[in-house]
């Protein structure tokens, strides 16, 4: 795969010029042993010098898929899908990654199989945006390591908008809120929970609607901890309708959390456009809103 830039302000080596493109350290290692560098069409070594109009060009090496992982052919479904990035709308109960519950048929393997059904280049997935396996909604993928760079320097930045869907468990009382409390793992159990000893954790989150026994929210992560929407709502006393591990209450039907990716929006490292990406709510989700308007009405 090749990338090309234009060098328009001054720079005094080709590492510093393509790690202001995004090119981590380690990309521009592999690139050195394994790439081709050009400048002005001229194969050169990363010691060249560059100047003020120079057009750089980098071809870096297609990663191959890796043979002990396993292929699925069970179809995803692709919300975008270009050079760089694949966006897909996750189903839940499915795991993203292979593990020792499911190594045969994750969204890793269905990636592979989808891959190459399509012959793709690069057939390495690297997530961006994983998932619990019983959360739905949005996934980002990136399609080679120079993507996978640039999408891990913007969330950094927090340049990434990830919004959310919950339905937790009786009234919230404000109409907004931003919950900022530190998460650890319990040490007793697989959960997360709040504690002085764990890492920053803030979670913003907006009422849309109230039920008589539930509250739906859209939520925003400005941080991007294990389970951290499920723990910060539990430690509220508003587990998510349907989340077990914390607690949460059954209702209409609803034997998951009720947590759904639903957006997700960033610019582009690579051409500067906005792309925003949503995935509708799934029918188990419709079922319980259903449920829970139905007995506000007295039906």
């Amino acid at each position: 795969m090749e990338l090309t830039w234009q060098v328009t302000t001054p720079v005094t080596s080709l590492k510093r010029f393509l790690n202001q493109q995004g090119v981590s350290h380690r990309v521009f290692s592999d690139l050195k042993e394994n790439g081709t560098i050009r400048v002005n069409d001229t194969v050169v070594t990363p010691a060249v010098t560059l100047k003020v109009g120079d057009v750089v060009a980098v071809t870096l090496p297609a990663e191959a898929d890796d043979p002990d992982v396993a292929t699925s052919r069970v179809p995803i479904t692709v919300l975008f899908e270009n050079r760089d990035w694949l966006v897909i709308d996750k189903p839940a109960g499915l795991n993203v990654v292979p593990g020792p519950a499911n190594r045969t048929d994750t969204l890793v393997n269905r990636i592979k199989g989808h891959w190459a059904q399509t012959q793709a280049e690069n057939r390495v997935p690297h997530i961006l945006t994983r998932l619990d396996r019983f959360t739905s909604g949005v996934v980002w993928v990136a399609r080679h390591r120079l993507a996978n760079s640039l999408a891990s320097q913007l969330q950094a930045q927090h340049q990434v908008d990830k919004r959310y869907l919950a339905i937790v468990s009786d009234r919230l009382s404000q109409d907004h809120g931003m919950i900022d409390e530190p998460l650890a793992s319990d040490p007793t159990g697989y959960n997360q929970m709040v504690s002085p000893a764990g890492k920053p954790a803030q979670t913003e989150y907006w009422v849309k609607e109230r039920f008589d026994q539930a509250t739906l929210v859209e939520v925003k992560l400005h941080t991007g901890r294990t389970h951290q929407i499920r723990a910060h709502f539990a430690y509220l006393d508003h587990p998510l309708i349907g989340d077990h591990l914390y607690d949460g209450p059954e209702m209409g039907g609803m034997t998951r959390q009720a947590l759904h990716a639903h957006t997700l929006s960033f610019t582009d490292p690579f051409t500067q456009e906005n792309r925003s990406f949503m995935s509708e709510v799934p029918a188990d989700w419709q079922q319980l809103v259903k449920q829970l308007r139905s007995d506000i009405n007295g039906n």
